[in-house]
């Protein structure tokens, strides 16, 4: 289920957090479905419980999944509203990508071309 590359630059957490984020957005994950323990996780992956925690810490954090204490975490339901702030901040990262990538001579076309696969059959909001 998830591919750790120790030799990364990239954190382990940051990882995770990736690949969790990833099998939410593709809908592999659904709403409530409980995520695997940390301790479970841990074994599995063969790293710190701390580092599953952390993981964990994040994802709640940015609103993709929650706790219920004495049960574990869930996927969380997306909530529209809370995502504007973090809409307007993607925004604002993605501006030098886009500025760069015409400047690099990729066309509108091309552009428009990612888009439909990165929404990959994802309902227009």
């Amino acid at each position: 289920m998830f591919e750790l590359d120790m030799r990364s630059g990239e954190p382990i957490y940051e990882q995770l957090v990736y690949q969790f984020k990833r099998l939410i957005i593709e809908g592999v994950m659904e709403v409530d479905e409980k995520l695997p323990s940390v301790r479970d996780l841990a074994g599995q992956l063969t790293v710190n419980p701390n580092t599953i925690q952390k993981a964990y810490r994040e994802l709640e954090a940015e609103g993709y999944i929650y706790s219920v204490k004495g049960r574990g975490s869930f996927v969380q339901q997306r909530e529209e509203q809370s995502n504007t702030a973090k809409i307007e901040e993607m925004k604002k990262r993605m501006f030098p990508l886009l500025r760069e990538a015409f400047y690099l001579g990729m066309t509108r076309e091309e552009l428009e071309e990612i888009i439909r696969d990165a929404n990959g059959g994802m309902d227009d909001d």
